[in-house]
């Protein structure tokens, strides 16, 4: 079933899936390691085909032809070398060439993500005809995340990732989850002229919203995500974890229809 957004303008989605996943323990692809009887990455594509998305494209690296072979009804795009989040969808700017619209970016390590959460982005884009419209989530540990910084007015000011934040900004518990809509011509401008991070040597995804902020476009937030939602997996002790939450959810479901 296909959630209603009321949305005229074309979404895709992009998937980030390249990374190899070194400490899940052994090679296979982090994104095909089965949670409560699919890959990961599939939870992913479900909810943003639920949403409603047009074109799906999940970008592939370590073991891109076991990903392909796997995983159906989807676009592959290959990210080779991988040099960062901003790179990754960098690399999605030829296939999505004649594309007019929004662009919806997640992770395919996230597979707590649901279908209503990125309704209610796809509303705040269209409503305030954002030219990016990002979800955060207020969590206890922040430790790890981008960190949501706002101005005096408590408007969107900046993502801060944590490897670069002050001590003061290491504080705030505000978090950017990795889902993020943007307008596809105002993503592209900005990657064309995305540095490197000097910290990391990546293209950080993360510092086009305030790119946009910086050229007078609206950047909105939609503060929708359940803090046991944004857990992402990059360990066998997260994906155990994962799977108990989402064989919480079926059991629930198959209980709520009964």
């Amino acid at each position: 079933m296909t959630i209603e957004t009321n949305n005229q303008t074309p979404l895709a989605a992009i998937i980030l899936a390249a990374g190899k996943g070194t400490r899940m323990g052994y090679d296979l692809p982090k994104i095909l390691h089965p949670v409560a009887q699919k890959p990961m990455v599939q939870w992913v594509i479900d909810a943003v085909t639920k949403a409603g998305v047009d074109r799906t494209i999940l970008v592939v690296g370590h073991g891109a032809d076991e990903v392909k072979a796997c995983i159906p009804n989807c676009e592959f795009v290959l990210q080779e070398p991988q040099l960062g989040t901003g790179h990754a969808v960098d690399v999605c700017k030829e296939t999505l060439a004649d594309f007019d619209g929004d662009i919806l970016i997640l992770g395919g390590d996230g597979p707590l993500i649901r279908a209503e959460t990125i309704a209610q982005m796809v509303k705040k884009q269209k409503d305030t005809n954002a030219s990016a419209t990002l979800a955060t989530s207020i969590i206890p540990d922040p430790t790890g995340y981008g960190r949501i910084v706002r101005d005096d007015n408590n408007r969107f000011l900046a993502i801060i990732e944590h490897k670069n934040a002050t001590p003061e900004q290491l504080k705030l518990h505000e978090v950017y989850p990795s889902y993020a809509i943007f307008k596809a011509a105002s993503l592209w401008s900005c990657l064309e002229n995305l540095e490197k991070n000097p910290v990391s040597n990546e293209y950080y995804l993360t510092e086009v919203p305030a790119m946009m902020l910086a050229r007078g476009e609206n950047v909105e937030i939609v503060n929708a995500v359940p803090p046991e939602d944004i857990l992402s997996i990059n360990t066998p002790e997260q994906l155990a974890e994962v799977e108990a939450m989402l064989q919480s959810r079926l059991d629930a479901t198959v209980e709520s229809t009964l």
